[in-house]
C-alpha cells in the first residue's frame, strides 16, 4: 500500500464552502479531494514501471456519491518520468471528477543559493493571463504576467495573492532552472488548466500544477454537474491524460 500524496482528485482547488451538491443532497470535501489521503494498492512493479490503484468503497460513498476506479502509473525512461492518469466508470450513471497533479520542487537546492537565483521559463514567450484567488476561489479578476524572454524570476513577494493560475490551456511546458542551468521542465500539453503555487513568504519550494479542473469561482452555484472543470464520464467509460516531468 502507498500514499498517492501528489494526485488532486475528485476535485482540484476548493469547494465554495467546501460542499457541493448531488442527486439533492449535501456532501462536504475538503480542499482538493480525499484521494491524496488514501491508501492505493501496487498493482503492478517492474523496474522502470510501477501502477497504483484506488477504487471507490462504502466509506468513499459518504461523502462522495460515485463508483470509480483510480489508476496511477509511472514509468522512468533516461532522464524522464511520465505520470500517467486512469479514471474508470464502473457504474450505471454517469461520474462527475475533476483530477490535476500538484509535484514540488526543493528550491534552492544548493546552500549556496537563493531562491531568487532561480527562474521559471516558459514554453512560449509571449504575454500570459493569470486568475486572481480570492480566499483561495476565482475571482473575475484578469491580471497579464509580464515575462522577459519568455521567463519569470522567483521571488518572495510572487505568491502573495496565493497560486499564479492560468486557464485555458495557456501552458503546455514550463521549466524550472537553477543558475547553474540544470532543472526540470514539467511538459503536459493540452491539459486546461495550470497552477504556479507556493506558500506566502516561503523561500523552500515551489509546485508546478498541471490540472483537468480548478478551484470553485466566488459566483459557484456548488452543483457538481456544472462546476467549472467537470469532467463527465459515461458509463463504463475510461479517461486518461498523463504528463512528464524531465531533468536536465
Amino acid at each position: 500500500m502507498a500514499k498517492a500524496c501528489t494526485v488532486l482528485f475528485p476535485i482540484v482547488g476548493r469547494l465554495k464552502n467546501n460542499s457541493f451538491k448531488c442527486k439533492g443532497q449535501n456532501y462536504s470535501l475538503s480542499q482538493h479531494g480525499f484521494a491524496r489521503d488514501k491508501e492505493f494498492k501496487c498493482i503492478s512493479q517492474s523496474e522502470k514501471k510501477i501502477c497504483f490503484k484506488l477504487v471507490s468503497d462504502v466509506e468513499i460513498n459518504k461523502i462522495y456519491p460515485f463508483d470509480f476506479s483510480l489508476m496511477i502509473k509511472y514509468a522512468l525512461e533516461e532522464d524522464m518520468v511520465t505520470c500517467t492518469y486512469e479514471v474508470t466508470n464502473p457504474s450505471l450513471q454517469n461520474l462527475f471528477f475533476s483530477i490535476g497533479a500538484h509535484p514540488g520542487f526543493k528550491v534552492p537546492i544548493e546552500d549556496h543559493e537563493k531562491f531568487e537565483d532561480y527562474t521559471l521559463k516558459f514554453d512560449q514567450a509571449r504575454e500570459y493571463q493569470t486568475t486572481v484567488l480570492s480566499d483561495g476561489l476565482l475571482s473575475e479578476t484578469k491580471e497579464k504576467l509580464h515575462l522577459t524572454n519568455g521567463e519569470l524570476n522567483l521571488n518572495s513577494s510572487l505568491f502573495d495573492k496565493d497560486a499564479l493560475i492560468f486557464e485555458n490551456s495557456q501552458i503546455d511546458a514550463i521549466s524550472l532552472i537553477s543558475p547553474t542551468g540544470k532543472g526540470v521542465e514539467i511538459n503536459c500539453n493540452g491539459w486546461p488548466y495550470f497552477g504556479i503555487w507556493s506558500k506566502k513568504g516561503c523561500n523552500e519550494f515551489v509546485c508546478l500544477e498541471p490540472w483537468y479542473g480548478i478551484t470553485d469561482s466566488v459566483n459557484a452555484s456548488g452543483d457538481l454537474n456544472t462546476k467549472k472543470g467537470i469532467i463527465e464520464l459515461q458509463s463504463g467509460k475510461k479517461f486518461e491524460c498523463n504528463f512528464s516531468i524531465r531533468f536536465f
